[in-house]
């Protein structure tokens, strides 16, 4: 059983309820979606196969507890639910960065499931798989990135389509970084009176000039 691999790196986990914890980042190649602000262009095409218990050797030689799959588009490939089972057996906090295009239930729900709703300036927003709100479950999170007023209007849109039981605290709105004024996204977060978590691309913070691997 095989992937194709983008970058197999550790670092600091920056766009989760996760985020500021050591995590293992497993990025897989290939998407299917091309936003106007993606940060991983590399990963479309660039990657090399690997078998499932070559990647697994890999991630454990860090000896961190928590792996990220994300991509690209990870579900785009038939095996990473298999990837995230093995890795949820060896006993690691297994998370899947998801662009919400594609059935998140092919995954097993011990994984903890960051479903990327686009918006209407990613240019990618009619492609959202909306089936997948019914899929959530509690230890998932959704993940809003707002570059304008008409984003995060769309955003509260979805965001009343919502199951009522689903942590209002895991709904993650992200301004477009150097796009979107974190400040600006937070007046109309407290204007509206909106019970979601304003949320910082934590690794873009910390390091701003490097291009991949964090």
């Amino acid at each position: 059983m095989t992937l194709l691999v983008n970058e197999i790196f550790y670092s600091i986990q920056g766009e989760s309820l996760s985020a500021g914890i050591p995590c293992v980042f497993v990025r897989l190649t290939g998407c299917n979606l091309r936003c106007s602000y993606c940060d991983t262009p590399y990963a479309y095409d660039e990657g090399t196969k690997m078998a499932i218990t070559e990647i697994l050797k890999e991630v454990a030689a860090f000896r961190c507890p928590v792996v990220e799959i994300t991509g690209g588009e990870p579900l785009l490939q038939n095996n990473t639910p298999l990837l995230i089972q093995s890795l949820l057996e060896d006993g690691y906090e297994v998370l899947l960065e998801t662009n919400g295009s594609i059935d998140i239930g092919l995954v097993d729900d011990r994984c903890i499931k960051i479903v990327d709703i686009k918006c209407p300036t990613s240019g990618e927003s009619h492609k959202n798989n909306l089936y997948n709100l019914n899929r959530l479950n509690a230890v998932d999170q959704i993940k809003f990135v707002i570059g304008d007023r008409e984003d995060f209007r769309y955003a509260q849109k979805i965001v009343k389509t919502i199951q009522s039981e689903f942590p209002r605290s895991h709904i993650l709105f992200s301004p477009v970084f150097g796009k979107m004024q974190p400040e600006k996204l937070a007046r109309w977060i407290l204007d509206e009176n909106m019970n979601v978590r304003l949320h910082l691309a934590l690794q873009k913070i910390i390091w701003p000039d490097q291009p991949r691997g964090v």
